[in-house]
């Protein structure tokens, strides 16, 4: 369900009830003893919640759940984060176009996108190319322009709860340095590598990559994202729900994603 067109319509009806309500008063100092305008007059109330609701969530911040694993170490399957709008441009709801130049997606982002192959679709990655670079991944690590990103063994990721690790894969945790940023990374040593495959970014593209290398559906497969697809940073987790593991994962409420 797209939930900013539902809550669009919604601000906009209320918004005309609240018009005709106004004006019916206006035109009739008796209008309340009618039942339509009673009705009106109560639908045009919603109108202020809703533009409000709207507004920050179009514009300022936007609350998503993580449906995958695809993230992990960096996101947990039942992580609720919240979501900057504001970072890479003012943009209007519904049709995502940008009236406000603000930022612009840096490398090492965790970033909120709508799927290219299904815009009615939200994934999350890390942004690991910006336009005009040449990525290269081969033999499990991840080269920028030529540059190895280096990466530190710390030892076998343990996933817990929903998030625990594939009956038999012993996955390694490392920390990647992508260009001066350092963050985790999940990688499975037993599984085959693939060729290695270089990528040259178009202007106005991204290209983005999960931290969870062999567990992601990302750039590597289905391509580059465009600039009008972009939805916001991911800035912090606001919740986790695992009710494997006593439900709520008070640990991780307020961390920052980085």
């Amino acid at each position: 369900m797209n939930y900013s067109v539902v809550l669009t319509t919604l601000m906009f009806l209320s918004g005309l009830f609240w018009v005709a309500y106004f004006l019916w008063r206006r035109l009739d100092s008796q209008a309340d003893e009618h039942g339509l305008a009673r009705w009106l007059g109560t639908l045009g109330s919603l109108f202020p919640v809703l533009f409000i609701v709207v507004s920050v969530r179009s514009f300022v911040f936007e609350p998503f759940k993580i449906p995958s694993g695809s993230m992990m170490p960096t996101l947990l399957i039942g992580d609720f984060i919240a979501v900057n709008k504001w970072s890479y441009g003012l943009r209007l709801p519904i049709s995502n176009t940008k009236i406000l130049e603000v930022g612009e997606p840096q490398r090492g982002d965790v970033m909120v996108f709508r799927y290219p192959k299904d815009p009615e679709v939200n994934y999350i990655k890390r942004v690991i190319g910006l336009p005009g670079d040449e990525i290269t991944y081969r033999s499990k690590l991840l080269f920028v322009n030529g540059e190895p990103m280096p990466q530190e063994q710390i030892g076998m990721w343990i996933g817990e709860g929903q998030n625990r690790n594939p009956s038999g894969r012993r996955p390694q945790l490392f920390t990647e340095e992508l260009a001066g940023i350092s963050h985790e990374v999940v990688i499975y040593p037993d599984r085959p590598d693939v060729s290695s495959q270089t990528w040259t970014v178009p202007e106005g593209h991204y290209f983005v990559m999960g931290d969870n290398r062999d567990q992601s559906l990302d750039s590597r497969s289905w391509g580059f994202v465009p600039e009008d697809h972009l939805v916001g940073k991911a800035t912090r987790i606001w919740m986790h729900w695992d009710c494997s593991m006593g439900c709520v994962g008070w640990d991780r409420i307020g961390q920052a994603i980085e």
